[in-house]
């Protein structure tokens, strides 16, 4: 489906008129985590491509698994228990690669199939990730994996950027060597990996001399379109809502957010956080309290003051990963913290949904040692005036509104940017912002310094009503 997808783009930006011969640089941005098995003699198809022809028929026989395992999978809980008592525990494995064991990280899921299929490593010649999977395509040949996206697997030590032996040889079955040879070495996420591939050059007309740059996640290419810097932290509010931002010594901790490798800087790191009851779980409360009407649901939100009289609301429509919370479930709490079954008024249950589920992300941004100087936020609920004014006014900073709504896919095009810009200039760094520009922002929201006190009231006995 995925190279059917390219196939399919690619053939419309030819009719389009893209002019592919002026493009000196490739990237891209892929779901983090997912996982692509190339069969053995899979690399020799890559590399004869026929120009004549598109990539989805010429690939049809080029993977052992026929599909891919992606992070939605959760089902993998035995192989992280396995991994994690390898390696000291949950905290062990935190401080080799950066996280805690996840159901959704490629590490457990590649153990599962392994498990499943026991000839699997040796019917297969090369385990890419969704991103470096991309790459290859466009090198026609096996792309490496980048340090970024490869943190992403809890199988990298995140501080060496290579792959840790102790973890291999639990996912793999005692068979390390198999595995480390299928995976490949680890890319640096800036460092061109090749020039795009004949094939490439034959049918679209790329110049020979247009390098690829690793292809990365999802997740640090938003960060590389966001173009944080030190002290600047992200709040993406989609789906699922993740804080994120660059940080320079890593906190490695079991008990809140991943650490990566930075897709922009190899001297530092990013820490992300991601909380899965988002957007949905917004909606949720919108289509029972507010009649199914975003503006039903803005104007109960600015009926209630700040602080919500005391009222606190743990919103868990689906199981929560930050905090760990593996049952869904809502939970109410009164002014003197006494459980309650109902608010008993809509507006209280639209407040406390986006009240408490922002002090959510900045306790857990504290647990994680992340204290910005400001905000920068993307995703559908940023577009909401009274939302981000809430997210200042407990963060106690100035949240900014990004210009740009698709900062994955923006974050490789400058990736693409930086590493042709690096390429130039081997030996030398530039930042990104040097190669770039500085970031573009369409708002700005100041917080409110009286309703920051209320909230700095409030966070503790909000932590406090968590450990519950």
């Amino acid at each position: 489906m995925w190279v059917e997808a390219l196939d399919i783009l690619l053939q419309k930006m030819k009719t389009d008129g893209v002019a592919f011969k002026d493009i000196v640089a490739v990237s891209g941005s892929g779901q983090q985590h997912g996982s692509v098995y190339w069969a053995q003699g899979a690399r020799a198809l890559l590399q004869g491509l026929d120009a004549s022809g598109d990539l989805a028929p010429q690939l049809k026989d080029a993977f052992s698994l026929p599909d891919s395992p992606v992070w939605m999978d959760s089902s993998t809980t035995n192989q992280c228990r396995e991994m994690e008592s390898a390696v000291n525990g949950p905290q062990g494995m935190a401080e080799i690669t950066g996280s805690p064991a996840f159901e959704r990280f490629t590490g457990s899921q590649i153990a599962k199939y392994v498990a499943k299929h026991p000839d699997l490593l040796d019917r297969t010649e090369r385990i890419s990730l969704v991103s470096s999977f991309m790459a290859s395509l466009f090198l026609g040949d096996y792309a490496p994996i980048d340090a970024s996206d490869g943190s992403g697997m809890n199988l990298m030590d995140v501080r060496t950027r290579t792959w840790d032996r102790k973890l291999l040889d639990v996912v793999s079955r005692g068979h390390g060597d198999k595995l480390e040879a299928a995976m490949g070495k680890i890319a640096p996420s800036c460092e061109a990996i090749g020039t795009i591939s004949k094939y490439m050059q034959d049918k679209y007309s790329f110049s020979d001399s247009c390098v690829v740059i690793p292809f990365s996640g999802d997740n640090p290419c938003s960060l590389a379109g966001l173009k944080l810097g030190k002290g600047q932290i992200a709040v993406s509010m989609g789906t699922s809502d993740t804080v994120f931002g660059p940080v320079e010594t890593p906190n490695l901790s079991s008990m809140v957010g991943c650490v990566f490798a930075n897709p922009v800087d190899p001297s530092s790191y990013m820490t992300l956080i991601c909380f899965k009851n988002g957007s949905l779980t917004r909606e949720h409360v919108r289509d029972k309290f507010a009649q199914g009407d975003w503006s039903t649901f803005d104007k109960l939100l600015q009926s209630r003051p700040p602080g919500n009289e005391g009222r606190i609301g743990f919103y868990f429509i689906e199981p929560e990963i930050t905090p760990h919370f593996p049952r869904k479930g809502i939970f109410r709490f009164d002014k003197d913290g006494k459980e309650v079954e109902s608010f008993g008024e809509d507006a209280s249950e639209v407040r406390a949904v986006v009240e408490c589920h922002l002090l959510s992300l900045r306790h857990q941004a504290e647990l994680a040692g992340v204290k910005p100087k400001a905000l920068y936020v993307t995703g559908g609920a940023s577009k909401n005036a009274h939302i981000t004014q809430i997210l200042a006014d407990i963060f106690g900073v100035d949240v900014y509104l990004t210009a740009q709504s698709d900062s994955a896919c923006l974050g490789a095009a400058y990736r693409a940017a930086h590493g042709h810009r690096l390429s130039q200039h081997p030996g030398s760094f530039v930042h990104l912002v040097d190669v770039v520009g500085k970031p573009e922002y369409s708002g700005h929201v100041k917080h409110n310094p009286e309703n920051h006190i209320i909230y700095n009231a409030m966070i503790s006995r909000y932590a406090a009503l968590e450990k519950k």
